[in-house]
C-alpha cells in the first residue's frame, strides 16, 4: 500500500512538472532539464527536486530562484537566443534571394548559363571489347549540342590521345547513327553510315591532325519523321587497340516557332524586352537571354514560361529595375544568346527546339540609372513567407525580453 501511495505522489509530481516546463518554452529538451535524468527507483527525489527548481522559475517574482531555477533560466535564455538569430538570419537570406524575380536574375547566379552553346567536350578512357579500360589511351570527344529539332546539323569530333594529351595515330574504321528505342512499344529501328574524316574537308578543320570530324543532320539521314534519341557509334583503332566512341543526341523533327526580332520599352521602372515570335504549334514555352553590358561584361540572364497561342505573338522578358539600381552596368545593354523550346508533358523527348540565336542579337537604348525604379520584387507568396520568418523572430525575441527581464 505504502509503495503504491510513493509512486502515485511521484506521478503527480512528474505532471506538475512538465505541465510547468511546457508553460515555459516550446522546447522539450531544454524546459524538462530535470526530469530527462529520472528513471526506477529514484524517480521521486528527482521529480521532487526538478519541480521545486522549476516551480521557483515559474514564480520568481515572489522570490530569489534557487540554484537550479537560475540554470534553467540561463539555459533557456541561451536557447531563445539562439533560435532569434537563426530566425534573423533566415528572413535576410530569404529578403535578398528574393529581391529580384525568378525571370530577371543576376547571371553570376548561374554560370552554367553565362557561355550556354559552348562545345560540349568529354574525356573519357578508351576500353576494349571487354568494358575494361586500356591503359595510356583516351578519347576526346565533342558535339555542338545535346538537343536538336527540325534541320539542325551536329558537328562531332573524336581524338586518340595518351594520358599527357599528346595525339595518338587513331583510324575510325566504320561509324553509323540508329534510333534507340525508348519504351516497350515496338518502332521500326533506324540505322544509317555517317562518315567521319580527317582531310580538311567538310565537317573536318584541319586535315593530318588526328582529330576526325563528321556532322550529323537528322532530318537528311533518315530521321525526318523520328523523334527520340540517335546514338551516333563510331568503330575504332588506336595505337593498334580497338575500341567505340559513341554521341547521343535527343532530336524532334518540328521546329515548333521562329525568332522574329526584338523590341524594347521602359515600362513601370524595368526594362521591357519583346522577342517577336511566329509560333506554329501552341503550347507552354520556356525560353532564355542573355545579357551583357557594354563592357563585355556577363550582366542578367532572363526568362519566359507560359502558355503560348499559335500566331504572331511576343515572349515578354523584363529588366527588372532593382537588377539595373544594385548592379549599375553600363549602357547600353547587349542581348545574346537565345534559346527556346516548346516543353511537352508526359513524353519524351520532352521538347522540341527553337533554332538557336548564338551570338550578338539585339542592343538596347541608352538609360540613366535613374530611369528604372529601385523598389525590390514582391508577391504573395514572398510576403506569405516573409510575415512567417517575422514572426518567427518576433516569438524568440519576445521569449529573450521575457527570460531577461525577470
Amino acid at each position: 500500500m505504502r509503495q503504491a501511495t510513493i509512486i502515485a505522489i511521484s506521478c503527480a509530481v512528474v505532471a506538475a512538472v512538465l505541465v510547468v516546463a511546457y508553460s515555459l518554452a516550446s522546447d522539450d529538451a531544454a524546459a524538462s532539464v530535470a526530469v530527462q535524468t529520472t528513471g526506477g527507483a529514484n524517480l521521486t527525489a528527482a521529480a521532487t527536486t526538478a519541480a521545486a527548481g522549476t516551480t521557483a522559475l515559474a514564480v520568481g517574482a515572489l522570490g530569489p530562484l534557487s540554484p537550479e531555477g537560475q540554470r534553467n533560466r540561463a539555459a533557456q535564455l541561451v536557447l531563445w537566443q539562439g533560435r532569434y538569430e537563426r530566425a534573423e538570419q533566415v528572413y535576410a537570406n530569404y529578403r535578398d534571394a528574393t529581391r529580384y524575380p525568378h525571370d530577371s536574375r543576376p547571371l553570376t547566379e548561374n554560370p552554367d548559363q553565362v557561355r550556354p552553346f559552348a562545345i560540349i567536350t568529354e574525356d573519357t578512357k578508351l576500353r576494349g571489347p571487354n568494358g575494361e579500360p586500356i591503359k595510356g589511351l583516351r578519347l576526346r570527344t565533342t558535339q555542338e549540342k545535346v538537343f536538336a529539332s527540325g534541320a539542325d546539323s551536329i558537328k562531332l569530333t573524336v581524338q586518340a590521345v595518351d594520358d599527357t594529351g599528346a595525339p595518338l595515330t587513331l583510324t575510325i574504321t566504320s561509324a553509323s547513327a540508329q534510333s534507340v528505342a525508348e519504351s516497350k512499344v515496338l518502332a521500326q529501328s533506324i540505322r544509317t553510315n555517317i562518315g567521319f574524316t580527317d582531310d580538311g574537308q567538310g565537317a573536318d578543320s584541319a586535315a593530318g591532325d588526328g582529330t576526325y570530324s563528321a556532322r550529323l543532320t537528322p532530318s537528311n539521314q533518315g530521321f525526318s519523321s523520328y523523334a527520340g534519341t540517335v546514338r551516333v557509334l563510331a568503330q575504332l583503332t588506336a595505337n593498334g587497340q580497338q575500341g567505340v566512341a559513341h554521341f547521343d543526341v535527343v532530336y524532334n523533327p518540328d521546329n515548333p516557332a521562329v525568332w522574329m526580332g526584338v523590341r524594347e520599352a521602359l515600362e513601370a521602372g524595368s526594362l521591357s524586352l519583346y522577342f517577336k515570335v511566329q509560333v506554329k504549334q501552341a503550347g507552354r514555352y520556356v525560353a532564355s537571354a542573355r545579357l551583357d553590358d557594354a563592357n563585355g561584361q556577363p550582366f542578367a540572364l532572363l526568362q519566359f514560361n507560359d502558355e503560348v497561342p499559335a500566331g504572331e505573338r511576343e515572349f515578354k522578358m523584363k529588366v527588372f529595375g532593382a537588377l539595373i539600381h544594385d548592379k549599375r552596368p553600363a549602357f547600353p545593354l547587349r542581348v545574346r544568346d537565345v534559346d527556346g523550346f516548346l516543353l511537352f508533358e508526359n513524353r519524351y523527348p520532352d521538347r522540341a527546339m527553337m533554332m538557336r540565336q548564338a551570338g550578338l542579337i539585339h542592343t538596347t537604348g541608352r538609360y540613366s540609372v535613374d530611369s528604372f525604379a529601385p523598389t525590390e520584387w514582391t508577391s504573395e507568396e514572398r510576403e506569405r513567407y516573409l510575415a512567417e520568418y517575422a514572426r518567427d523572430a518576433e516569438r524568440a525575441r519576445a521569449e529573450i525580453a521575457r527570460l531577461s527581464t525577470r
